[in-house]
């Protein structure tokens, strides 16, 4: 049972992050426009470019669970600092506060999902151990 739910796991948390990296691309001029917003004005297209890289390899790396740490890092990279840029709750007007707050705090606990699956490493079901099997039999 715990190895279907590791896989069932990384299945849900990869999404999240496929899903924003298509939605990064799809809507790159806004993505843009909401970091102007925002106050981020540095290199706009490198940190976007750069922020879909490491959505793609990281939601991609832990989806197969091959080297899964080294895509929960990439993907806490990009994860912790958006967090505080969009969701700095503590700063918002009252209209807004309870809401970011809220959103602040699921994006911390999708961080620790990550850094779970860091520490834990993939599972049973994931493409590492399938190269695993096959080296062991030749």
């Amino acid at each position: 049972m715990k190895d279907v739910a590791d896989l069932i796991g990384r299945i849900f948390l990869s999404f999240i992050f496929l899903f924003e990296a298509y939605d990064s691309i799809a809507f790159f001029k806004a993505n843009k426009q909401m970091m102007t917003e925002y106050g981020v004005t540095w290199n706009q297209d490198f940190l976007m470019y750069a922020s879909i890289l490491l959505l793609i390899l990281g939601g991609v790396l832990i989806l197969i669970g091959y080297r899964t740490s080294l895509g929960a890092i990439c993907l806490l990279i990009y994860w912790i600092p958006l967090t505080f840029t969009l969701y700095s709750w503590w700063n918002d007007p009252e209209a807004v506060r309870r809401l970011h707050s809220l959103m602040f705090m699921k994006n911390m606990a999708i961080a620790g999902g990550l850094l779970m699956l860091y520490v834990n490493d993939s599972g049973r079901y994931s493409v590492k151990r399938i190269f695993a099997r096959v080296y062991n039999k030749s």
